[in-house]
């Protein structure tokens, strides 16, 4: 990954970023890394934020949680080697600590972001995708198989990146598909 894990708690923002190179490279480097980061962004901000709502998240905290993530790749960008294992990972672990740490949720509906231009009919897109309901009907560890593996995650990749056993990976992703079919074909026969 890199050599910042995002889940060490150190304030990088605060932390100048180490030049690499001679002195003034990493100046005339910056414009290449910020065209980099740009692409890299516009590439995954949406699948990101998916994959958040995969996880449970609604879709204003979705947003809220990938685009701090975000903020926070761009700050360590010189230092993250696999990138898309990186957000994923800390927009995660981002998520798991902004649940924890809610005590009562807000009702009021979110102001318009890029992501989320139409905060009001966030209900309306939630009930189009039906897959939303199936996930958030999954126990934690197989929405967060699922999630990582729809985000093109291979069942070793999830491994590494929830400190877990492969095997314990690949059983919960089968529980989870199985779920997955006897809902698919419940909801056949309803219509």
């Amino acid at each position: 990954m890199s050599n910042h894990d995002p889940a060490d708690g150190t304030d990088w923002s605060t932390t100048a970023p180490t030049p690499s190179g001679p002195p003034g490279h990493s100046y005339r480097a910056r414009p290449r890394a910020d065209e980099e980061f740009s692409a890299f962004y516009r590439e995954n901000i949406r699948s990101l934020t998916g994959f958040l709502i995969n996880h449970g998240a609604g879709v204003h905290v979705a947003a809220d949680v990938a685009q701090e993530t975000m903020i926070d790749a761009y700050r360590n960008w010189g230092r993250i080697t696999h990138s898309k294992a990186w957000v994923y990972k800390a927009a995660s672990r981002a998520l798991v600590r902004k649940v924890a740490s809610v005590e009562d949720l807000v009702d009021d509906v979110p102001e318009p972001t890029s992501l989320v231009p139409r905060p009001d009919a966030i209900a309306e897109w939630e009930a189009q995708h039906d897959a939303l309901h199936l996930l958030r009907s999954l126990p934690m560890k197989q929405r967060q198989v699922m999630a990582w593996t729809l985000a093109g995650f291979t069942p070793t990749d999830v491994a590494n990146h929830l400190g877990m056993p492969a095997e314990n990976v690949r059983a919960n992703l089968k529980k989870a598909r199985r779920t997955a079919t006897a809902y698919l074909k419940a909801r056949e026969e309803e219509q």
